[in-house]
């Protein structure tokens, strides 16, 4: 790595490493415990290195471009007193981990949760999250996607405002709190999935051109000027952004990474930074002796972003797949197709079920042209599929989580058509008990006027969407408080119902191997008039079948079970009787072939081998 420290453990010795190419000098600046100023030697390729002796964990330093002024660390572990103060050294060797049996989870075995360490619990930090984690062992929850925890401004902030991609947010517990959390998800048999954030830095990122090119203007993004990859000095950007991934899986223990927009970043190098990151990646998987996942956030809707780099791939094991949500949410709450205006009909969703990509080629109105590729045939764990996410909610006026969106029956249906998918599950936390809670934009920035700024601009943003009403203050604490889940909640009324249907949704899906299995080529959609899509799917032997009906009209159907050579049986019904979560009756409902079965209006029926 050509920039951060390493601290030798045990020996009260560590090496100072910081890039700045076009630096003459660089003073290695120590505050704490007692003041010391360091020349450092500059090397060939522009990193300045300095090995100091009588030096203990606990240390708070700065660096000083050209002797000029204290700046922290870009590649700091931990920022203490917030984005404006001196970085600390932190010797990661000293925590104790109780995960040495810990071997990770197959990506295709995975219900993952996302959640926002300062939201998902009252005390807002990592530690105050852990005696949660039992709720989502019992819920079939096996691995928790953190929103970004790496050091932003101020002390609140959905975290995609970074700016220390090393550093672990200090009002959520720094290194020590995310160590513990880790440590105590996997002792639960909970992955670790960590979102981060490549593609551009913060308010108050411009320090980093203090010590080199980091920013290019050959390439545009929405934050201003993009991430140098491909320009001149750009090896000392590359190896910091391609080296961070290292970072959190040898030091933090973590599973997987999700990387946000990652069409924001621009490389067009021989070797992309994707390659390069990638082969890193790869080499630290066979020494840790664990997989070692990369997850994509694209909106490019291109197989490429999966494919091997020797095929000219990005190398991702999987990516969000945002026209599943589109597809069936714009059919639940159709009022709301401003936002999506280019999905809505029932085929579409067949398509997200059949191929992935819902466009895939054709003419987009909302882009003004021929938009994506087709992903049919690619396996179905290759994508994460989802009915709900921070960005669904946050970017709305009101926050509105979809259980403020939809009425129960449709929840219900919501739920089973994403969890009965041949893709990953991810729920948005809340949601497994349909939390009214909502889940605003919010932001603690030191510089007012910044805020406001930004509140200005995401009101035009609504606007355009005719989105109603004033957006809450950013800025304001009782913003990001009235977003804190209440998870007592799940214990009563209707609540409790929608948490009793998820589990049997998910415990459902752990045990059929039809609905574990992502080969897609399984897979074949009818539809029935305008508003029941039925699809069938089949293990790869085509010995057993399920069928999955999916009325989302307020109308009663009905179908002729086919002749399969067995009995049918009703594995599930999203209009099953249910009081304060307990089931009525578990009837067995068995069906000969050729028999006509009711489908109710708004609702999800799973139909399976009698057995």
């Amino acid at each position: 790595m050509n920039t951060g420290i390493h601290y030798y453990s045990g020996e009260s010795r560590c090496r100072f490493t910081v890039w700045a190419p076009l630096r003459e000098r660089m003073v290695l600046h120590i505050i704490h415990p007692e003041e010391q100023k360091l020349e450092m030697k500059k090397q060939k390729d522009g990193t300045f290195i300095l090995e100091a002796s009588e030096i203990e964990p606990g240390s708070k330093y700065y660096f000083m471009p050209d002797g000029e002024k204290d700046l922290a660390d870009p590649a700091s572990h931990f920022q203490p007193e917030g984005t404006n103060g001196p970085s600390e050294i932190v010797d990661h060797k000293t925590y104790q981990w109780n995960d040495h049996s810990w071997k990770g989870i197959a990506f295709k075995d995975l219900i993952i949760y996302e959640l926002h360490i300062g939201t998902f619990s009252s005390g807002s930090t990592f530690e105050s999250a852990i005696p949660l984690l039992d709720n989502l062992v019992a819920t079939g929850i096996n691995a928790v996607e953190l929103m970004p925890v790496a050091q932003f401004p101020g002390t609140r902030n959905w975290g995609y405002d970074v700016l220390f991609p090393y550093a672990v947010q200090h009002s959520y517990g720094g290194p020590e709190g995310l160590k513990k959390f880790v440590d105590a998800c996997h002792q639960k048999g909970i992955a670790v999935i960590l979102d981060v954030v490549y593609n551009h830095l913060g308010p108050g990122g411009d320090f980093f051109s203090e010590y080199g090119p980091y920013f290019t203007d050959r390439y545009h993004c929405p934050w201003g000027d993009a991430i140098n990859l491909d320009g001149e000095w750009s090896d000392g950007v590359r190896d910091y952004f391609s080296d961070n991934p290292l970072h959190w899986f040898t030091h933090y223990h973590i599973d997987a990474l999700r990387l946000d927009a990652m069409h924001t970043i621009f490389d067009n190098g021989a070797v992309s930074v994707w390659q390069l990151m990638h082969q890193k990646i790869q080499a630290l998987q066979q020494d840790l002796g664990r997989h070692l996942y990369m997850i994509a956030e694209s909106d490019l809707n291109s197989p490429r972003i999966l494919r091997h780099p020797e095929y000219g791939g990005y190398g991702f094991d999987a990516q969000w797949l945002d026209d599943f949500h589109h597809s069936i949410y714009v059919l639940l709450n159709p009022k709301d197709n401003i936002r999506y205006k280019d999905f809505g009909r029932l085929e579409q969703l067949a398509k997200a079920y059949t191929d992935g990509f819902v466009h895939s080629g054709e003419y987009v109105e909302f882009r003004k042209r021929r938009y994506g590729a087709s992903s049919a045939g690619i396996s179905g764990e290759k994508f994460v599929a989802f009915i709900n996410n921070h960005d669904q909610c946050g970017n709305r006026i009101g926050g509105e989580t979809l259980s403020r969106l939809l009425d129960f029956d449709r929840l219900k249906l919501a739920a089973a058509a994403m969890l009965l998918a041949p893709y990953i599950p991810m729920l948005f936390m809340g949601e497994e008990y349909a939390s009214d809670r909502p889940f605003f934009f919010f932001v603690d920035y030191a510089n007012e006027e910044q805020a406001k700024t930004i509140s200005k601009v995401r009101q035009e943003e609504f606007s355009k969407v005719n989105a109603a009403g004033e957006m809450p203050n950013p800025i304001a604490e009782e913003t990001f408080r009235d977003c804190i889940l209440d998870h007592e909640q799940r214990r009563k009324g209707k609540y409790r119902v929608m948490h009793e249907w998820y589990k049997k949704l998910i415990s459902l899906r752990k045990k059929n191997s039809i609905l574990k299995n992502f080969n897609k080529n399984n897979i074949r959609t009818q539809l029935i008039a305008e508003d029941v899509l039925i699809i069938y799917r089949k293990d790869d032997h085509a010995f057993d079948h399920i069928i999955i009906f999916l009325n989302l009209s307020e109308n009663i159907h009905s179908h002729i079970l086919p002749d399969y050579g067995f009995i049918w049986c009703k594995l599930l019904d999203s209009t099953d009787p249910l009081h304060d979560g307990e089931k009525c009756e578990d009837l067995i409902h068995t069906h000969e072939p050729g028999d006509e079965i009711t489908i109710p209006a708004l609702s999800a029926l799973l139909y399976g081998r009698y057995k």
